[in-house]
């Protein structure tokens, strides 16, 4: 994916989150021209940790209850892995560029009945 700015990834993020109804609020926890930290209140009572750096293309995304990651993926080392529940702490690499998107619809599936 080509690099994007910092205020084009959090309006990416906004517009899949206000596309569901399990999205609490959307908190910025800390910005800069070129981070992004994101928490993103869920209404099972679970946070999701959004992180996006523009210079290095570098993001994460982990769901987390109790201060704990439960549920991950990110792009470290420049490839993409899951952070599966069955074993938030392993790394079980991805084929292709996991978006936001995503990530979101993992989220939904696990939260829903």
């Amino acid at each position: 994916m080509a690099r994007m700015s910092v205020a084009e990834f959090f309006s990416q993020v906004k517009q899949v989150c206000d596309r569901t109804d399990f999205v609490v609020r959307i908190v910025v926890w800390a910005k800069s021209q070129r981070q992004l930290k994101l928490r993103i209140i869920l209404n099972d009572r679970s946070v999701i940790a959004a992180y996006y750096n523009c210079e290095n293309g570098k993001m994460a995304y982990a769901q987390l209850k109790n201060n704990q990651r439960i549920f991950g993926a990110d792009n470290a080392n420049d490839v993409w892995h899951w952070h599966l529940r069955e074993n938030p702490s392993q790394h079980i690499e991805a084929e292709r560029e996991i978006t936001f998107e995503e990530f979101l619809e993992e989220i939904e599936k696990a939260i829903q009945p």
